[in-house]
């Protein structure tokens, strides 16, 4: 049973008589009777009933028009929902992100496109590193901003069709949090190895600035003692400023997450955190998706954020 004879026979049901509709139909007569009869003989049921020189509907063809105009509604709002999605001023952009890009790097990302892209929404979620990753990997998202670099082994075409490609944007300087009364509160500078010692707000594992820390710190040759795990940026420098350690962070998104905590900038190689968009490149991305991608990656030397 396909869709254009179904169309033929609620033509046939509407008008009530063969010749008239296959005029409006611009086909044959004899053509639509016998699609029509064939809808019966795959059916089983007979669908009209004689009337004079016209047809009217049987009992079976009462129950099946009802069903089939529902057919025909679905399969034309499908279509209109196909155009939409194919338009690049319409339709919606999933968008993964870490919790430290919440309060100003993403919304001012989407601030400045939907300046020029009003209609298009935005589907957000915001989670740690390794979720933002995974969400991009199994398509609940269309593109990511994350840190840091995915694992080059899964970067790479041998990864197969999840494969994700990774372009930076922004590089930021990290920072040593410390409470406000700290013995280094007043340094403009300083090494990790000079937080040897120290107890440690981290964190939780799986989130891209605990995966850069560790490597900072095995590097520097401190084993932490980690006094708490948080999951978002605001929670770890609330700790640092109640004075249940210190951390090692990014620059605050929000001036209200610096209260009651000094950053000082690390100076030790690596200290700093490169934050780019990956996505799946073998997938197809609807065009709304892939405008956002390319207004995203022009735009990677001017958007906000320290630099290295």
């Amino acid at each position: 049973m396909d869709l254009t004879t179904v169309r033929w026979f609620l033509a046939v049901a509407e008008h009530g008589h063969v010749t008239r509709a296959a005029a409006e139909l611009r086909v044959s007569q004899p053509g639509l009777s016998r699609a029509v009869a064939r809808l019966e003989r795959e059916l089983g049921y007979p669908l009209l009933d004689r009337e004079g020189r016209g047809v009217v509907l049987s009992h079976y063809g009462e129950i099946f028009a009802e069903r089939a105009r529902r057919l025909v509604a679905e399969e034309e709002a499908a279509r209109r929902a196909l155009a939409r999605a194919a338009d690049p001023e319409r339709g919606e952009v999933s968008l993964a992100f870490l919790h430290t890009q919440g309060p100003s790097f993403v919304p001012d990302l989407i601030r400045r496109f939907r300046a020029d892209h009003p209609d298009v929404t935005f589907r957000l979620s915001q989670d740690r590193a390794e979720r933002v990753e995974a969400a991009v990997r199994e398509g609940r998202a269309d593109l990511a901003i994350t840190s840091p670099r995915p694992d080059e082994s899964s970067t790479g075409a041998e990864a197969g069709s999840t494969s994700l490609a990774w372009r930076p944007l922004v590089t930021e300087r990290l920072s040593a949090a410390v409470p406000v009364g700290h013995r280094l509160a007043g340094r403009s500078r300083l090494r990790l190895d000079e937080l040897a010692g120290e107890p440690f707000v981290a964190f939780r594992r799986g989130a891209g600035l605990r995966t850069i820390g560790d490597a900072l710190l095995d590097g520097a040759g401190i084993r932490p003692e980690i006094a708490f795990e948080g999951e978002e940026s605001g929670t770890v420098r609330g700790l640092v400023a109640a004075g249940l350690g210190v951390a090692i962070v990014a620059p605050p998104g929000d001036p209200a997450e610096a209260r009651g905590v000094r950053h000082v900038p690390l100076t030790d190689p690596g200290a700093q955190r490169v934050i780019g968009l990956i996505w799946v490149p073998a997938r197809t991305a609807p065009p709304v998706v892939e405008g956002f991608r390319r207004f995203v990656l022009a735009r990677a030397d001017r958007l906000p954020g320290p630099a290295n």
